[in-house]
């Protein structure tokens, strides 16, 4: 294929395991094109695309060092939907292919694991504040990408950030019996982390260094494609669509030299454009995941509550989109609905009756990005 990279041997040898897997799933896939006597269905392919977009969805996270627990149980959840869909598939296809995603299962836990290690200190108690202050950084880097810098909208999200810091108490966070919850270190490391990028952001106004500008452009096209066709109706997306977004971001996040993107002359890029460029990557590899779980087949058991969470979603976003809420009380209806499905899981897994019915992936990923959306508009409502 034209568009295709050629292989390069690593320059890190810590890059050899990354490259070895690669190359494992190209000849795996060049092995079932090869074998005329087994039928491959496009599901199989896709199976294998999910997993690859599944693993640079974690590898991401791992890197951007910021995500909250409700992030890790929602891939865990995706991660145990596949598990199961590979039991269901074990006697009607190839070996190879099975062994395949198998691995790509384990490498993905692996990934999950770490990144639940890195959360094991963080305490009940200030599990709610590390997730706010989650939210805030995402939203800032959000308004930092916007065709027209909001900055009243940016320096409402530092005063929320300011307004977290008066809690502290000799700079500890504070349990409601004044105690010392755990996981000060990781909350405090999250909130420095913010207000140095709500300084930086409201520093540079959404004017990205000229040097990255066409990357820049480039990824802000890809992301704003991938939004419209998450609000879109799933029957009118092609698979062959995300595969072509996909190799484009590859090929960008590819680019990058020991994990920095640089300019012609091998200059870095400045903290700014970094974090934008790498945010603008994750933010689209994220939307192709959702977009994956979203063209799961869903069964006609859990197609009432897939249709009220489609609708939800339309809902959120257009009131996102008209500006949001003047107070956080008009989005209880929105919450009382969503609480009111989510309590309908049993162990993270919509039921009927004994049965799992298929479709978990696209149901549960499609409620935790209205879960995403409604807190969003919360935040933003409190400033």
């Amino acid at each position: 294929m034209t568009d295709s990279p050629v292989v390069q041997a690593p320059l890190d040898p810590k890059e050899q395991p990354i490259l070895d897997q690669i190359l494992t799933i190209r000849d795996e896939l060049s092995l079932l094109k090869q074998d005329k006597s087994t039928y491959i269905k496009s599901r199989d392919v896709l199976e294998i695309y999910d997993r690859l977009i599944e693993e640079r969805l974690l590898d991401h996270l791992k890197e951007a060092a910021f995500f909250s627990p409700k992030d890790l149980e929602s891939v865990s959840q995706a991660l145990d939907s596949m598990q199961e869909t590979l039991k269901r598939g074990s006697e009607s296809h190839s070996p190879q292919l099975l062994k395949l995603l198998e691995n790509r299962l384990d490498t993905c836990r692996n990934i999950l694991g770490e990144l639940k290690l890195s959360l094991s200190d963080l305490s009940l108690e200030l599990t709610p504040t590390y997730e706010r202050l989650v939210s805030i950084l995402r939203s800032i880097s959000a308004a930092n990408t916007r065709q027209k810098f909001p900055i009243g909208d940016v320096q409402g999200f530092q005063n929320q950030l300011h307004e977290i810091q008066a809690t502290m108490v000799d700079g500890h966070f504070l349990a409601e019996d004044s105690t010392t919850p755990a996981g000060q270190q990781v909350a405090t490391d999250l909130l420095n982390r913010c207000l140095l990028w709500s300084d930086i952001v409201l520093s540079r106004q959404g004017k990205i260094d000229e040097r990255f500008k066409s990357t820049y452009d480039k990824l802000c096209e890809i992301r704003n494609q991938l939004e419209k066709l998450s609000i879109t109706q799933v029957w009118s997306l092609r698979e062959t669509d995300l595969y072509n977004y996909q190799r484009q971001l590859d090929r960008i996040d590819e680019s990058r030299i020991n994990g920095n993107f640089e300019d012609s002359a091998g200059n870095k890029a400045d903290l700014h454009a970094q974090r934008t460029l790498l945010y603008l990557i994750r933010r689209s590899y994220a939307y192709i995941y959702t977009l994956i779980n979203s063209s799961e087949p869903v069964s006609e058991a859990l197609l009432p509550i897939f249709n009220q969470l489609q609708t939800l979603r339309r809902c959120l976003h257009e009131v996102k989109r008209s500006g949001g809420v003047s107070s956080p009380r008009e989005l209880y209806p929105y919450s009382m609905k969503l609480n009111s499905i989510d309590s309908m899981r049993v162990d993270g897994k919509f039921m009927v009756g004994s049965e799992i019915p298929e479709g978990q992936g696209s149901v549960n990923s499609l409620l935790a990005e209205c879960f995403d959306l409604s807190y969003e508009l919360r935040v933003e409502a409190e400033d």
